[in-house]
């Protein structure tokens, strides 16, 4: 019992360090992110739909606010390899030779989705969400003022959810590769996550039809091409399973 009860502690401190160093790194990428973010800013500023509107401020605080915003989403880019590598590091005496070196070569595709998800969500849904609220402010009269801090917020409320999102089918096969997932049970929760995707879709989405089926459709198509590659990755795991009783089960 003392043993096991020193192994827990152990781990616990073990956890405890890599967290640090995720708060770390975080801390540094949002410093340098500051000095990025000037740059991200003028980039956003100079195209469409914010290149056509007059930029307010309505506190003292908007410009630092903004400033923080971006740094923050710099800084997540930044550390979300480093924080998966961390993940990684922790579970790893647990896994079989196999599956370290597999599991760690889905952090490069992490980032990639994530980026993908960033640009599907900003160059789509953001820009048809803010089409359908000044349309929508035109009809009924009224003079659009925006302030920064207002105009950037409703931007990042759309894409970091969708860009999380996006990380579905990655999560679901670390997870299948690590036997907590595997195809029979996402299917039995193919309802739920169905109902809870359409929920998330129609709240980050203008109010209408056409926009949450274009958002919804893709978070679907995400679930099922992640059933997909769970279902591949078990099919592997069962016939190793399968080997390795034929050539060791009867001894």
């Amino acid at each position: 019992m003392q043993e096991e009860s020193m192994t827990l502690v152990e781990h616990l401190t073990e956890l405890r360090k890599r967290l640090i160093w995720v708060i770390v790194v975080l801390v540094i990428a949002m410093i340098g992110g500051f000095f990025a973010a000037i740059h991200l800013l003028e980039y956003f500023k100079s195209v469409p739909p914010a290149s056509e509107i007059e930029w307010n401020a309505f506190a003292l605080w908007d410009g630092i606010n903004i400033y923080m915003q971006f740094a923050f989403i710099i800084a997540l880019i930044v550390v979300l390899p480093f924080t998966l590598y961390q993940i990684w590091a922790f579970v790893k005496p647990g896994l079989r030779e196999s599956e370290q070196k597999a599991t760690l070569r889905y952090i490069p595709f992490t980032v990639a989705m994530f980026l993908f998800g960033l640009a599907f969500s900003y160059f789509v849904v953001f820009k048809m969400a803010f089409q359908f609220t000044s349309t929508i402010n035109r009809n009924i009269g009224l003079t659009e003022t925006y302030g920064i801090i207002q105009y950037f917020s409703f931007m990042f409320n759309i894409l970091l959810p969708i860009s999380l999102l996006f990380e579905l089918p990655i999560v679901v096969m670390f997870l299948t590769k690590l036997r907590i997932l595997n195809p029979l049970r996402l299917r039995k929760l193919r309802r739920y996550a169905y109902m809870v995707l359409v929920i998330i879709g129609t709240v980050i989405t203008p109010p209408d039809l056409i926009s949450d089926i274009l958002v919804i459709i893709p978070l679907i198509l995400l679930y099922e091409f992640s059933v997909f590659l769970s279902g591949s990755i078990y099919r592997k795991q069962l016939e190793k399973d399968r080997e390795w009783e034929e050539e060791y089960g009867e001894n």
